[in-house]
């Protein structure tokens, strides 16, 4: 065990409240205890513990990560990559990472709540933005500060927002189909209990009203969150008696549902039907052909958040508009062109 402010104390002959307010670097301590106790600390090489500084200052140097419950992010290779981006933005700001799972949105506000009170973290973020933002409404009660990727319906005063434009994405990706022949285009969705989804399939209504195209309710398929409803709605797409020449994936598990259904069934892509979706980085390299899609900037994503988060922590921002994260297209393989 190594030396306490007891043994600090003891060797510059001050009292152990002396020691700690030099700790917290407290103002109301004469110059020479200031000197004695520092010099005990150096000779004894103390080295204070996280939990002390905690218990006796202002809180642990943390920040505490909130994802969707796992039944929504198993095998969803966005949450990995954003947490590995904060986790690297935190370190370098000597700050813990807390990561914080839960059953369900009340046991996730509890233990939320729990942890605020207990001075155990200095902000939070969240990589999902519910639709239901109840949650946020019994956060913003706190004053800590709470940064979340995704959108914001309603205005808060502590939590702030950063997301992509995941309706005008979605649109393009729609509207790069149309102006190649698509008119028969599919969707396959997650469940709409978060902004990111609505948004996503919201764009590619749009885009087909806008083009003069109506929206048939079976080509609209809610696939969930796993990759087991992922291929299951990629094998009832595909196998219906009335093939899309096109099909409009939200998320890399549709995508990857997709292509590996169509090679089972043997239907080629692009020839026999044609694909865009998201594209989340670690398994588009593996896919062939190669996707066309939104490239989501992940790493991006992860460090403005976490920038703007400890830019709040430190007082250096006001209350500010969303960020929004620019994207682009990436035009690979997965189109054909239908010519009339």
């Amino acid at each position: 065990m190594g030396p306490t402010i007891y043994d600090i104390a003891r060797v510059a002959k001050v009292s152990k409240s002396t020691v700690s307010r030099v700790l917290n670097n407290k103002s109301n301590i004469s110059e020479e205890s200031r000197t004695r106790v520092m010099k005990a600390i150096e000779e004894l090489n103390y080295q204070p513990s996280k939990l002390a500084r905690a218990l006796t200052s202002s809180g642990f140097d943390a920040i505490m990560v909130m994802s969707r419950s796992t039944k929504t992010t198993a095998g969803n290779t966005f949450f990995s990559e954003i947490i590995h981006s904060i986790s690297m933005r935190a370190e370098e700001e000597n700050f813990d990472v807390i990561l914080q799972t839960s059953k369900n949105s009340k046991d996730e506000l509890e233990k939320c709540i729990a942890k605020i009170r207990g001075r155990m973290i200095k902000g939070i973020l969240m990589l999902s933005s519910p639709a239901n933002e109840d949650f946020f409404k019994e956060l913003d009660k706190y004053d800590i500060p709470i940064v979340v990727i995704g959108k914001l319906e309603e205005d808060f005063q502590n939590i702030y927002s950063v997301d992509t434009d995941n309706f005008k994405d979605s649109y393009d990706l729609v509207q790069h189909l149309i102006d190649n022949g698509h008119r028969d285009i599919a969707c396959l969705h997650s469940s709409l209990d978060y902004h990111v989804s609505i948004d996503r399939l919201e764009g590619y209504k749009k885009c087909l009203m806008d083009n003069g195209i109506p929206l048939r309710t079976d080509r609209i398929i809610d696939s969930g969150y796993t990759m087991e409803q992922a291929y299951d709605a990629s094998e009832k797409l595909l196998t219906s008696d009335e093939l899309p020449t096109a099909i409009f994936a939200i998320d890399d598990l549709k995508i990857i549902g997709l292509y590996n259904t169509a090679a089972k069934l043997g239907i080629s892509i692009p020839k026999d039907i044609s694909i865009v979706g998201y594209n989340n980085g670690i398994f588009s390299p593996l896919l062939s052909p190669p996707l066309t899609g939104i490239e989501v900037p992940i790493i991006k994503l992860g460090e403005v958040a976490t920038n703007l988060l400890f830019s709040i922590i430190k007082k250096q921002v006001d209350q500010q508009e969303p960020i929004i994260v620019p994207t682009k297209i990436l035009e690979q393989k997965s189109v054909t062109t239908i010519h009339s």
